[in-house]
């Protein structure tokens, strides 16, 4: 069984948040919260932890995890460039509930991409997660805490015991968010492509961008 930790916004002890970043860099995976629901992840600089991810999951490895960051600070070495035109996006939407595909560096485990040449960018909201972000220095890659083929929760009580029972470390606060996902937008064409719809609408991304592509 993992640790799990009692941490609700506002009140929480830092050194729960320590503690918690001293099992991911010691190669450990954790459940943790965000403004939409709660993910499962490994430091993105570990790549075996990352792949535990894919296995307690049972994803398969040709879908790609989102790098969740504190700043965007914390994704420049892991994103090959950042066109000008985005930065509106980053301003209005970050942190939030919108995640960006950028081109990657080499910086990134291949398995964190699926294999592929681009990284999915989440700027998280949440004060748990953002807290735990900076105390670890490093991007968590990760995805929601289910597993393949459940739906995802913003409910601590609503994640599978199978999974959790498998992670390292579990942060615990309750209820997170509102269910919604996070949108997912690939910013690496113009006119830039809808992935998933989520918590920020299309419209509301059109309106600082101009038109996306959709499917």
């Amino acid at each position: 069984m993992p640790v799990i930790i009692r941490v609700e916004p506002p009140s929480y002890s830092p050194e729960s948040i320590r503690q918690a970043a001293r099992v991911l860099r010691d190669g450990g995976v954790a459940v943790f919260p965000t403004e939409t629901v709660y993910g499962i992840g490994a430091d993105i600089r570990c790549e075996e932890a990352v792949r535990r991810v894919y296995a307690l999951k049972d994803r398969e490895l040709l879908q790609p995890l989102m790098a969740h960051c504190a700043s965007p600070v914390q994704m420049l070495e892991y994103v090959a460039d950042v066109p000008q035109w985005v930065q509106p996006l980053m301003s209005r939407f970050w942190p939030g509930p919108l995640a960006l595909i950028f081109r990657s560096t080499d910086r990134i485990p291949s398995v964190a991409t699926g294999g592929g040449r681009t990284i999915g960018i989440r700027m998280v909201g949440h004060a748990v997660a953002r807290d735990l972000l900076e105390e670890l220095g490093a991007p968590i890659a990760g995805t929601s805490a289910n597993l393949h083929g459940q739906p995802a929760t913003s409910r601590f009580a609503g994640i599978s015991p199978a999974l959790l029972e498998r992670v390292d470390v579990a942060l615990d606060s309750g209820l997170c968010g509102k269910e919604a996902p996070s949108t997912v937008l690939d910013v690496t064409a113009r006119p830039p492509r809808i992935v998933r719809v989520g918590a920020v609408s299309v419209q509301e991304i059109e309106a600082v961008v101009g038109r996306v592509a959709r499917g």
